[in-house]
């Protein structure tokens, strides 16, 4: 049974000197055969073992992951939390995700340090200022909350942006503010959601990297064969992000993504500055403080397709240049660390939730930002592997979009596509 957490557990242990405290979760054998094989244990693959098991019953699942657990682009995100998007088939799936992450510390029992705090974008031009209108307004019709405030507000909110005046090359001419939007301890998603799985008996598997997908004597998928064996499952959904096309082309399926790169930095810790998420689209830069003082900048991709994980020098520039513009103190804070990680992205910027022409071989890829999706994300397809039917949240996000040319285009809900 699970070890309850608590402030009683924690000063029960403490007086054990917390040397009795039960493994968050196990390390069980490798067995050669399974009902579902999910490949992948970053926030979308732990989040489908865990909605298999909580709401469909479905338990005999192995999550296997090339390396240790939640050390993917879960590791490697911003984590930032919003639904302000345009197409009315993304509001309602990505408010859905929101109104998941509300209560999901306490579903799962781990304090995921979920602060909805709010996100502001900050507007430079009439044209970006016209979208964003346009995409309130679309909102609205969905219940999802996104209006416009005065400069004078914006500078109010956020007291460090003293750069973009009236004589700047990009002047602020105004803002919208995303009340829903939200922030999370990435690490604590991931390991909140695998040790809820592996209450249920789900298997966890790490270091277990996957070689290939098998298909049996009737082209249906048959298993998987990794670096410690074959494994044998009649269903294998694919949630590793950026590399989804490696692992699916060794099955012949072609799939319309492509990979790129995404940088970002961390500042060494400062006293409290800016209480919400903050995102400059016509610059290409967003940030955000940590609960340990940490500025967290994002910005562009890499310009061309890459699988790597570096970071390009002449991005980091860009991304701390456009930074400067707006908030010009913060070009005394030295750099604490920084990072890449390889996304992958579908020709219409939507997410890929769905079944493929392999029967049993399920995929969840094209995610820009998918942290924000984590609990839908897992929901949805979890709901799909156990039914054999897409969630209604899920149905416009199928593979057949592109073959009816029934594109959900959401190019520029970001600050840099």
């Amino acid at each position: 049974m699970r070890q309850r957490y608590s402030i009683f557990s924690l000063a029960r242990n403490a007086l054990g000197f917390h040397r009795n405290w039960q493994r968050v979760w196990r390390s069980p054998p490798l067995r050669d055969a399974y009902d579902v094989v999910i490949v992948g244990a970053g926030g979308h693959g732990l989040a489908a073992a865990y909605y298999l098991a909580h709401n469909h019953g479905v338990t005999d699942v192995a999550v296997l992951d090339r390396g240790w657990l939640g050390g993917g682009n879960i590791a490697r995100n911003t984590v930032t939390i919003r639904s302000n998007y345009l197409r009315d088939e993304s509001i309602p799936f990505f408010a859905k995700s929101v109104e998941l992450y509300k209560g999901l510390s306490r579903e799962l029992n781990y304090n995921l340090m979920f602060s909805q705090r709010g996100m502001i974008d900050v507007v430079q031009t009439y044209p970006r200022l016209r979208d964003l209108t346009r995409r309130m307004l679309a909102m609205d019709i969905h219940g999802s909350t996104y209006r416009r405030i005065s400069v004078a507000e914006v500078r109010r909110r956020i007291p460090p942006l003293t750069g973009g005046g009236p004589d700047a090359r990009m002047p602020i001419i105004a803002a919208m503010v995303h009340p829903d939007a939200a922030v999370a301890r990435h690490d604590a998603v991931a390991w909140g959601l695998a040790r809820a799985a592996d209450s249920y008996g789900v298997a966890l598997h790490q270091n277990t990297p996957v070689r290939s997908l098998l298909r049996g004597p009737h082209g249906g998928i048959s298993g998987v064969e990794t670096e410690r064996g074959t494994i044998r499952a009649n269903k294998v959904a694919v949630a590793v992000s950026g590399h989804t096309t490696t692992i699916t082309e060794t099955a012949g399926l072609r799939l319309p993504l492509k990979s790129y790169n995404l940088s970002a930095f961390v500042s060494e810790p400062v006293k409290p500055l800016i209480n919400v998420v903050v995102n400059c689209p016509d610059i290409g830069v967003y940030l955000s403080q940590s609960d340990k003082g940490e500025l967290v900048v994002g910005g562009e991709t890499d310009p061309q397709q890459s699988f790597r994980r570096g970071i390009k020098e002449a991005v980091f520039e860009d991304a701390a240049a456009a930074m400067l513009d707006l908030f010009p103190s913060f070009k005394r804070l030295k750099l604490l660390r920084q990072w890449g990680g390889c996304l992958d992205f579908a020709h219409d910027a939507s997410p890929i939730v769905s079944a493929t022409d392999i029967p049993g071989l399920f995929v969840s890829a094209g995610w820009w930002g998918g942290f924000k999706a984590v609990p839908v994300g897992g929901l949805t397809l979890a709901h799909l592997i156990a039914t054999g039917r897409p969630h209604p949240l899920i149905e416009p996000f199928s593979l057949k979009r592109f073959e009816r040319l029934e594109f959900i285009l959401e190019s520029g809900t970001t600050s840099t596509r």
